[in-house]
């Protein structure tokens, strides 16, 4: 059974930084092609990013030029690397397979305020 641990959220003014860590537990084919969601109460989640195994990445509009996603392998663990924060990336932000579905973990709350 995998298990998914994120980390890294916290508060942080509109134009700061956070890297958001996604640990894994179990076997690395299950985390193969990996990608970073979000969500909060009054939207679906949705995706960030993406990331394959060979670290070939995909972004949604909103992240473009702002958010990084990148892994370790030797670690199970993907990051995402998220600049020029604005209060509409307020969020719960999960990891997952992209594929096949594992377990969601709690998430890490992101909030970006003044």
């Amino acid at each position: 059974q995998v298990q998914l641990v994120e980390s890294g959220g916290g508060l942080v003014q509109p134009g700061g930084s956070l890297r958001l860590s996604c640990a894994a537990s179990g076997r690395s084919s299950s985390i193969n092609v990996m990608a970073w969601y979000r969500q909060t109460p009054w939207k679906q989640r949705e995706l960030v990013a993406i990331i394959s195994s060979g670290g070939g990445t995909t972004y949604v509009d909103f992240a473009k030029g702002r958010f990084t996603i990148s892994r370790d392998n030797a670690k199970n663990t993907v990051y995402l690397q998220m600049n020029s924060l604005k209060p509409e990336d307020t969020a719960v932000y999960y990891c997952n397979n992209l594929i096949k579905s594992l377990s969601w973990g709690q998430g890490t709350q992101v909030t970006v305020s003044s």
